[in-house]
């Protein structure tokens, strides 16, 4: 390790990995919390600003508003990834958690339609333009930055942290729906209740980005600095030099994208419009999993270190290829002990992409380009495929008549992605270009 490398971590590298992977903790936990309260309060949102008669039109445009703010997900990693691989990680990702906190903020605030008519969903898509915006670069910068904090050998589990800290994000939005929905009344949470979680996003702006500005530019953008190696057209290079790696990001991205929101957030209003539970009930059932899954996330992290990370991709690509079906039938019955099992066994194969995952990215791309690789290969696949996975759920089941069609999604999904896998290599045991 260089001088200056070695003057980033301080006398005390553990001490500042620690720091680092903190900074980038708390700030995408809190990014993402702003992000998926949207998804959480879907019905609500859908009365509010997509009335109509009928109630799953008012939901299929709620959650294609949604979808439209990954659209720009791919625009955002373009812009902040190339910032990124040419100034650092922490300039980055200090700007990107405060655009996200005034966009959610501005969320909490818009009139409804009743107060204003079109322009409600107008503002609203545009608030939501803004969000993607700053998750597109938010996703592949804190990738980047904590695992180039991490040891050799221990990238796995460090880089884990960065799946925790997005099913936090997630946790704490359903922890927020959970509690509102049982200490308002219904007239209470869709008046004013929903946007209490929205107007805690300012507070990301400033606890987020003191956190990550306070801390120096990671060991591997800074030795790359010193030694005059930082890439002065990222994105250029990343699509001519980079481009089977890039495309693999994008390829292994789809089962990741497709079964985390389908697992993490659709299936919240699929146990109340199609298994007819109480809202309460169907939350609390997604908070309890999302704890668990939260708990998982740095133990399969920890074994991608061991054994690898392809054994643990792969193996959660097989699990949703072959239970997602009769896991969507468990879901569908009405019963909460059923939906419960439904879910758990659902996130319980997702931890296991969750938890190397972020490794396996970072480790596709030298460190001169990995933020701009990283991001438009991760998010051009969520844009398509993760954002309009609660839309796409919803409109199968319209279109079909069928509510387990959204199985065949996930399916399709997890079995792409395990055909990918078969052709990468290994890179868990190798070091970190």
């Amino acid at each position: 390790m260089t001088t200056a490398a070695q003057a980033a971590l301080g006398s005390e590298p553990a001490v500042r990995s620690r720091e680092a992977v903190l900074a980038g903790v708390i700030g995408n936990t809190l990014e993402w919390f702003d992000f998926a309260v949207y998804g959480y309060f879907a019905t609500t949102i859908s009365k509010l600003f997509f009335p109509s008669t009928d109630p799953i039109a008012s939901l299929l445009a709620t959650y294609l508003v949604f979808g439209v703010g990954f659209l720009m997900r791919p625009v955002g990693s373009i812009v902040f990834g190339i910032y990124g691989d040419r100034y650092g990680r922490r300039r980055a990702l200090s700007a990107v958690i405060f655009l996200m906190a005034l966009s959610t903020l501005a969320i909490g605030l818009l009139p409804t339609y009743a107060e204003v008519g079109v322009w409600a969903p107008i503002l609203l898509g545009g608030a939501r333009l803004l969000q993607g915006l700053s998750a597109g670069g938010e996703w592949g910068g804190s990738t980047a930055y904590i695992v180039e904090y991490a040891p050799e050998g221990r990238r796995g589990f460090i880089g884990s942290w960065q799946q925790v800290s997005v099913g936090g994000g997630f946790l704490l939005g359903s922890l927020s729906g959970t509690v509102l929905s049982f200490a308002l009344a219904p007239e209470a949470l869709t008046s004013w209740g929903w946007r209490l979680p929205f107007l805690l996003g300012i507070v990301v702006g400033g606890v987020g980005a003191y956190l990550r500005w306070r801390l120096p530019d990671t060991p591997k953008y800074t030795e790359i600095e010193e030694h005059d190696e930082v890439a002065h057209a990222p994105l250029k290079e990343a699509i001519t030099k980079y481009p089977r790696e890039t495309l693999t990001a994008f390829g292994i991205t789809l089962h990741n994208t497709a079964a985390y929101y389908i697992s993490l957030l659709y299936m919240t209003s699929h146990f109340i419009t199609i298994g007819k539970l109480p809202p309460p009930t169907a939350q609390l059932i997604g908070t309890i999993c999302l704890a668990i899954f939260v708990i998982l996330i740095p133990f399969t992290g920890r074994l991608s270190d061991r054994v690898g990370r392809r054994p643990l991709l792969m193996a959660s690509c097989i699990g949703y290829a072959v239970l997602s079906y009769p896991l969507f039938m468990l879901g569908s019955a009405g019963v909460a002990p059923y939906a419960f099992l439904a879910q758990f066994v659902m996130i319980f194969f997702q931890s296991l992409y969750a938890g190397p995952c972020p490794a396996a990215y970072a480790e596709l791309f030298p460190t001169r380009v990995r933020y701009t690789a990283l991001s438009i290969g991760y998010n051009i696949a969520v844009a398509l495929f993760g954002g309009f996975a609660p839309f796409i759920a919803t409109w199968l089941i319209r279109e079909t008549g069928n509510p387990l069609a959204p199985a065949f999604y996930v399916i399709t999904a997890a079995v792409i992605t395990f055909v990918i896998l078969t052709q990468i290599r290994e890179t868990a045991f190798e070091k970190l270009r």
